[in-house]
């Protein structure tokens, strides 16, 4: 099976975003014969997702997925909010999340490593800036990011996600 899951976000981003919804990440995992389709979304206003906003954009993808028809096979779709330890995906949210205690996985060593945790001290160009426990700030290009992440800890927790900016 081939999707661009890109695509996917392209066709429901409009959508959610008329419904006061972010487009957090979509991401197309599991077995061949039956994958789930994760949609993860934010409000925009910053206030926390409850059930009821999960089923409408639910409602709403379901609609768009049915008519575009961007998978060839079943399917299942999941839609979730990025919780308070949420993945780091846009150049956006190294600067909204800056501050915080992240984790990140590179596709290639920089600096001789490819895994990091450290306080986000956001963006520059096309990179992130992270200071390390050692105190080392090193710059990972954004390009070379497969998965990054905040760490649960009790300023996160004690910060909330606040509103988006």
């Amino acid at each position: 099976m081939t999707v661009k899951v890109e695509s996917v976000g392209a066709l429901i981003e409009p959508t959610l975003q008329a419904m006061g919804y972010a487009l957090v990440r979509v991401s197309l995992a599991g077995g061949i014969s039956r994958p789930t389709l994760q949609v993860m979304a934010e409000r925009i206003d910053g206030a926390g997702m409850s059930v009821d906003d999960c089923a409408d954009i639910s409602e709403a993808v379901s609609a768009i997925l049915d008519v575009e028809d961007p998978i060839a096979s079943a399917y299942v779709l999941e839609v979730s909010s990025p919780g308070i330890d949420r993945p780091l995906v846009k150049k956006d949210d190294y600067e909204r999340f800056a501050g915080f205690e992240a984790r990140l996985e590179t596709t290639q060593p920089v600096a001789g490593r490819k895994r990091f945790r450290g306080k986000l001290l956001g963006a520059v160009s096309d990179a992130v800036r992270v200071k390390l426990d050692t105190g080392e700030e090193v710059e990972v290009p954004l390009a070379q990011i497969a998965k990054a992440k905040l760490v649960l800890t009790d300023e996160l927790i004690a910060a909330g996600t606040g509103p988006r900016t």
